[in-house]
């Protein structure tokens, strides 16, 4: 990354092209720059969340992983460039461990919901599935290495484990389907 925007009207995406952080151009409907969107929405999602009450230390795991999925845009931008480490994905692995841990267990499927921070986790972890999906899609098409998908699986599972975090600390439960409720 060897400069920043100065200007962000170039004008130079009006013929439908964008470019990469190699200097390439590429279609703006191309699977790579899909992928890179669907990371950027992620991280906007995430971004939302934040704005919610949430215990300190969870805030600053989410702001980490903002962080993180920056780097993951900016290795999905060059091609061939690695900006994603395999920590970063073995510590998605902790939290997951971490967090899970004081929860209880799981008896039935959880619906989307409970506290509005949680809903906002539940929005971000189905986001987070798209993008997963996105980069899946590229690695089909182009080389891309398989801390990318790793980390995105890891994450959606993270913030499945944050929802139920951010009921507990709103002090409302999760919500249960019902499987054999009144149709």
């Amino acid at each position: 990354m060897g400069y920043r925007l100065s200007k962000i009207a170039t004008r130079t995406g009006d013929d439908g092209t964008t470019g990469l952080g190699n200097g390439k151009r590429t279609s703006k409907d191309g699977p790579r720059i899909e992928a890179i969107g669907q990371v950027d929405e992620l991280n906007s999602t995430i971004g939302v969340l934040l704005t919610e009450p949430m215990p300190e230390k969870v805030r600053e795991q989410l702001i980490g992983i903002q962080h993180d999925l920056f780097d993951l845009g900016g290795e999905l931008c060059i091609p061939g460039f690695e900006n994603l480490h395999e920590s970063q994905v073995a510590k998605l692995d902790a939290l997951i461990e971490e967090h899970n841990a004081g929860l209880s267990r799981l008896q039935e499927f959880v619906l989307p919901g409970g506290s509005r921070a949680a809903a906002f986790a539940h929005l971000s972890r189905t986001v987070c599935r798209r993008a997963e999906r996105a980069v899946v899609a590229l690695g089909n098409a182009e080389e891309i290495r398989p801390d990318c998908r790793r980390y995105l699986n890891r994450l959606s599972d993270l913030l499945f484990v944050l929802s139920r975090v951010l009921n507990v600390h709103a002090g409302v439960g999760d919500v249960m389907w019902q499987k054999d409720r009144a149709r």
